[in-house]
């Protein structure tokens, strides 16, 4: 499999590696160097790298740690200038060559393998949440001497300056004259009854 990789890298001309992995909020983190830099060993044993640097993984007195490639998660990059080849890593403990328990790679191999055991099924299959906003208006300005935006949406906590049509919006079939009784209701008198004039 390592000869495989470099042969491609080879064969295809590629100029560039990007070595990637996950940490645990999902970002995605690279290195990118020439593709010279990989050989077989690097393949094998993977690259050290300072653990500090993430966020929430190791103290610097403790930050060295390897990114080994998974070597079944290899492909070239399609949306590359020039020809660079992706290689997905773990994070490996370099002290006892164990997967780093917060890669959330790791986490999901574990899972995997936890399942297996269960007989409930063999395989997890883990993908991106896309997620998305609706917004009511959105305007926005980049001009020489000023960069501004605004979102507006009714649901917003802050929204307290939009001026919307009034309207009752979940009596759309209601009469008009059973929603003029309910306004009338709701408003406060205008004169003091009898019975609480003293």
């Amino acid at each position: 499999m390592r000869q495989d990789i470099l042969k491609r890298i080879k064969d295809e001309e590629i100029e560039w590696v990007d070595v990637r992995f996950t940490d645990p909020r999902g970002a995605w983190h690279h290195l990118t160097m020439c593709s010279g830099v990989i050989g077989e060993d690097e393949l094998e044993d993977g690259l050290m790298f300072d653990g500090s640097s993430i966020e929430g993984w190791k103290a610097i007195n403790e930050s060295d740690m390897i990114l080994k490639p998974d070597l079944d998660a290899v492909y070239v990059d399609p949306f590359s200038a020039t020809p660079m080849l992706i290689l997905i890593c773990d994070i490996v403990e370099p002290s006892d060559g164990a997967l780093y328990g917060r890669d959330p790679r790791s986490t999901a191999k574990r899972a995997e393998a936890y399942l297996k055991t269960t007989g409930l099924g063999d395989t997890v299959y883990i993908g991106p949440e896309p997620e998305f906003f609706m917004f009511d208006d959105v305007t926005f300005e980049n001009s020489y001497n000023s960069s501004s935006y605004k979102l507006d949406d009714t649901e917003v906590p802050t929204n307290s300056d939009t001026k919307y049509k009034r309207a009752i919006w979940a009596t759309a079939h209601v009469p008009r004259a059973a929603i003029s009784r309910l306004v009338r209701l709701m408003s406060p008198p205008t004169s003091v009854p009898k019975w609480s004039r003293r």
